[in-house]
């Protein structure tokens, strides 16, 4: 059983820490928990106003642009789906140790790149080579 760490609610994670130590992956914990939340909130908002909306619209223009703002909204939602599956993979990485560690380098990623991004799971400069080499592939 390990032990509760209590976060101050002002409590940033610093470089003047150790990396990841409990107070940190409980801090990126919690912080993937509330936007897991969030997301699953917004959804179930979303499932409502679709079922709420949809009575047949007797003006086919009207029927058009509510189809059109029905499949935006379910692409968004898929995004959404995946995004969960990158933080319930990021909480993974924060139960087994590995989380905040670069998976091309095994350095540490920034604490700053974790506050933007709490799903990264390559460092800046990994992410960046990443990108430059699927630019260049695609160019082919």
């Amino acid at each position: 059983m390990s032990k509760q760490i209590i976060l101050d609610a002002d409590y940033k994670p610093t470089d003047d820490e150790p990396f990841m130590n409990d107070r940190q992956r409980e801090y990126f914990r919690s912080k993937l928990l509330a936007w897991k939340d969030e997301i699953l909130k917004e959804a179930k908002e979303t499932l409502a106003t679709l079922q709420s909306e949809s009575e047949n619209h007797p003006d086919i223009a009207d029927r058009a642009s509510s189809e059109t703002d029905r499949a935006i909204e379910l692409r968004a939602r898929d995004r959404q789906r995946k995004l969960i599956a990158k933080i319930d993979a990021a909480v993974s990485r924060i139960d087994d140790g590995s989380y905040g560690y670069c998976e091309e380098t095994g350095e540490p990623i920034s604490l700053k790149r974790l506050e933007a991004r709490p799903i990264a799971t390559l460092s800046l400069e990994a992410q960046e080579r990443h990108e430059r080499n699927e630019r260049v592939f695609r160019d082919d």
